[in-house]
């Protein structure tokens, strides 16, 4: 009898303390590079008990993204990892089913767990198969996160074995060509929002799918192709053009369809960006600012494409640009929102940060990372929960940090198995 079939499930948590409302789930992550850690994180935040793989030879790049904070004690570690690899326990694994002591602790972890998140891409060259890990345990949710999509779902085989990043994704789906200005390049979204979107996609999709698992006790197939994750999000562009056969085009800050909806340069060098969408709206822009409604009727000065590009609404936009250029950013913004109209200055983030509402709402936590030994500071938890808060209970682990006492105490090995593998270079 295999190892993993003599195994009873240990409830969790079992290493992490008990707090939000996924306390009881325990999350296997074999991810590398933002999607799959941050689904991870995600969990983690709000009380799952997260296991994260990574190989003893060639650990995760995101430890060493740039910018890095540096420890006293010589470590460095990325400000990314700190951010998104908090609240996991990590283990060094050679996961790898054609070495058998890898498998076994592999299907081993895998009995344990309620949930196995991957963006790999490249399981089946590991030996590891869907069907593999429900003969192991047939409640688990299995989640794939991959830029092109995975073959259950249909589509072309060449086209899911292409490697993707954040901008391809972003490219593929149609969202980069809306984005910039018409006269320029068009450029993609940074940040790595496509990430973080499909990671999103794939933490409400699990959720969904553990809901399953209450009911009927069986595991499913939650899949995310990073480029469909940022399709859905794209507004009412398929149904525009499906429906209608239009294109919309990318428009730059200028919204097309109503003014005022623009982002303009004040006097101070700042930006401030404005929507007041809706006739009521519009009244009371032009009432603060002083502009005459007999001059500007909003439905020819303002509502639709055509009443925007007209000469009356071409210089009722100059009159905006003629107060904003008069004027700071932090004075238009102030007397805008005292009158109910959405503005926003453009901030840094070390504005944001230091912003007082912001502060008081309580957005950043320190810990201790563990590589470095430091004591950080990142952003906390979201959403906010009333009842079942998330908490940030440790820092981003050291490379195999947990190995030891999560192959112990969860998988029943000694110090002599442990020892034993560690030598073979399987574990570290």
């Amino acid at each position: 009898m295999n190892r993993w079939e003599r195994l009873e499930k240990v409830p969790a948590p079992v290493f992490t303390p008990k707090f939000g409302p996924l306390s009881r789930i325990r999350v296997l992550l074999n991810g590398t590079i933002v999607a799959g850690p941050f689904c991870a994180t995600m969990f983690g935040d709000f009380g799952a008990e997260v296991i994260a793989l990574e190989r003893p030879t060639m650990p995760d790049p995101y430890r060493f993204q740039v910018p890095q904070v540096m420890g006293d004690n010589g470590q460095n570690i990325s400000c990314a990892w700190i951010q998104n690899s908090r609240n996991k326990l990590d283990v060094a694994l050679e996961t790898n089913m054609k070495i058998p002591e890898s498998k076994e602790i592999f299907l081993s972890l895998i009995k344990q767990v309620d949930v196995w998140i991957e963006n790999m891409v490249w399981i089946e060259k590991l030996g590891i198969t869907d069907e593999m890990l429900w003969k192991v345990n047939p409640k688990l949710v299995i989640a794939h996160i991959s830029g092109f999509g995975r073959p259950a779902f249909g589509g072309i085989d060449k086209e899911m074995n292409r490697a993707s990043y954040d901008p391809i994704g972003q490219a593929e789906s149609g969202y980069s060509l809306l984005q910039g200005y018409p006269d320029r390049a068009p450029t993609y979204a940074t940040q790595y929002i496509g990430d973080y979107v499909v990671a999103l996609m794939a933490f409400s999709g699990i959720l969904m799918a553990l809901r399953v698992v209450e009911e009927t006790g069986k595991g499913q197939i939650v899949e995310v192709a990073q480029a469909e994750s940022m399709m859905r999000i794209m507004d009412d562009n398929w149904t525009a053009w499906a429906n209608r056969g239009f294109l919309k085009q990318r428009f730059g800050t200028k919204i097309p369809f109503f003014q005022p909806g623009n982002t303009w340069k004040c006097k101070d060098g700042k930006y401030i960006t404005i929507g007041a969408y809706g006739e009521i709206a519009y009244n009371r822009i032009m009432e603060t600012l002083g502009l005459s409604l007999e001059e500007f009727p909003y439905r020819k000065a303002a509502l639709g494409i055509e009443a925007v590009n007209s000469e009356l609404g071409q210089k009722l936009h100059d009159r905006f640009s003629e107060y904003f250029v008069t004027h700071t950013a932090q004075e238009a913004s102030d007397l805008l929102n005292s009158n109910r109209i959405g503005a926003a200055v453009l901030k840094t983030c070390e504005e944001v940060y230091n912003d007082l509402h912001w502060q008081q709402r309580n957005n950043w936590v320190k810990y201790t990372d563990l590589t470095t030994g430091k004591e950080v500071e990142a952003f906390g938890l979201h959403p906010k929960m009333s009842e079942t808060p998330g908490h940030v209970w440790r820092g981003a682990p050291d490379l195999g940090q947990d190995t030891d006492v999560v192959l112990n105490r969860l998988l029943g090995y000694s110090e002599i198995e442990i020892a034993a593998f560690k030598e073979k270079g399987v574990v570290k």
